[in-house]
């Protein structure tokens, strides 16, 4: 279990009162991501979460292979997949994919995510409670900047107004174990007598496979058929981890601040995948705040521009809801059919190419050059 890592007793001393000019909450994917693309900006950017960085995994961990070497973190990867094999009652398919997807190890793709952060960046554990202006509030005292970033999941604590918590918000819940052991195949389970709204998977991480299962209604309870999917495929019920997912698009800016990655529902609905786009989000909201340090924009251009580049994937996001309402109604037998369908190469390399471009791996190229880098590039210039 992980622990939580804020300071306790003497430990816990107050944050302090030095000048960031970024401060961004939440070391998850999308706050890693951002702090990434700030580093040739030789930003004060202080990153602040409740649990030191790689602590705290909370998805399968997998993600398109692209992204992962385009990112630099193919030093975390465990096992890599170029098909999906998919089982419903009545029948089982393998549909080949036109790229592959990689499970990863969550604390080292953390760690050489984090790696690549400017000199200047710096994290602090502290638990993040709310915001009043331009200063945030947290157990170990309040932090003001410049530019805030809310990269907390689902929760939206520096949002404005109360939140809707679960079961009545717009999320699915998942709940996995993580036993030791091997398999080739990434496997996913359609199938009502697992679970009504939703699907079971196995996930195979070199020495240990992610067995879990996710439900697109937060009222429907994930932990026994958890457990019966895991004893199905033989493997020990331990090392459990799960949590809420949402699966609707909320605005990435409010209020003066920007939200990346699970915070402003940039999850897909149906699939329930959030790690490219917490990166494909993440590096656009970075992109836009290297502008305003850079000075080529202020804060209020890079609030529109970055509000409206995460409202322009509605759209998408819409029509990925809108498969996973239809998924549930569709009959047991059309659910065969098109699992069927999608094992012929044609359909299925279509489909997920189109999948694929919802967040394209190409996006995080070129990587934000180092201070030296750039330094050397002006002096060429």
């Amino acid at each position: 279990m992980p622990i939580r890592a804020t300071k306790r007793g003497a430990q816990r001393t107050p944050l302090g009162d030095a000048s960031h000019q970024v401060l961004v909450c939440g070391a998850s994917f999308a706050g890693l991501a951002v702090a990434r693309e700030l580093r040739s900006a030789r930003a004060r950017v202080l990153v602040l979460d409740r649990y030191e960085i790689g602590e705290r995994q909370t998805s399968a961990c997998a993600a398109p292979t692209a992204w992962l070497h385009n990112l630099g973190l193919e030093g975390s990867i465990r096992q890599t997949f170029g098909s999906l094999v998919v089982h419903t009652p009545g029948t089982t398919a393998r549909w080949p994919l036109p790229w592959t997807f990689s499970t990863f190890d969550y604390r080292e793709l953390c760690r050489l995510l984090w790696a690549q952060r400017g000199p200047d960046a710096a994290f602090e554990t502290a638990t993040v409670s709310g915001r009043t202006g331009a200063t945030v509030h947290t157990d170990r005292g309040d932090v003001s900047a410049s530019i805030i970033v809310d990269a907390l999941g689902w929760r939206r604590v520096l949002g404005a107004g109360p939140n809707v918590q679960p079961p009545n918000a717009r999320l699915s819940r998942g709940l996995e174990v993580h036993p030791s052991g091997s398999a080739r195949d990434l496997e996913l389970w359609i199938d009502r007598a697992v679970i009504r709204a939703g699907y079971g998977w196995s996930f195979p991480a070199g020495d240990e496979v992610r067995v879990g299962v996710g439900s697109f209604d937060p009222h429907d309870h994930v932990k026994q058929p958890t457990l019966w999917l895991a004893a199905e495929l033989e493997r020990d019920a331990v090392r459990y981890q799960g949590n809420w997912i949402p699966h609707r698009l909320r605005p990435a800016v409010q209020d003066g601040v920007f939200f990346a990655g699970d915070s402003a529902g940039h999850c897909l609905p149906l699939t329930a995948e959030g790690i490219r786009t917490a990166f494909y989000f993440g590096i656009a909201c970075g992109r836009e705040l290297r502008a305003v340090l850079e000075g080529r924009q202020d804060a209020a251009g890079a609030l529109q521009r970055y509000g409206a580049f995460s409202a322009g994937h509605r759209a998408k996001f819409e029509a990925m809801l809108l498969a996973q309402r239809a998924v549930p109604r569709l009959h047991p037998r059309a659910v065969d059919a098109v699992v069927r369908a999608f094992a012929h190469r044609g359909l299925s390399h279509w489909g997920f190419r189109h999948y694929l471009e919802i967040a394209p791996p190409q996006f995080a190229l070129p990587a934000p050059p180092a201070p030296a880098q750039r330094a050397r590039r002006r002096a060429a210039a």
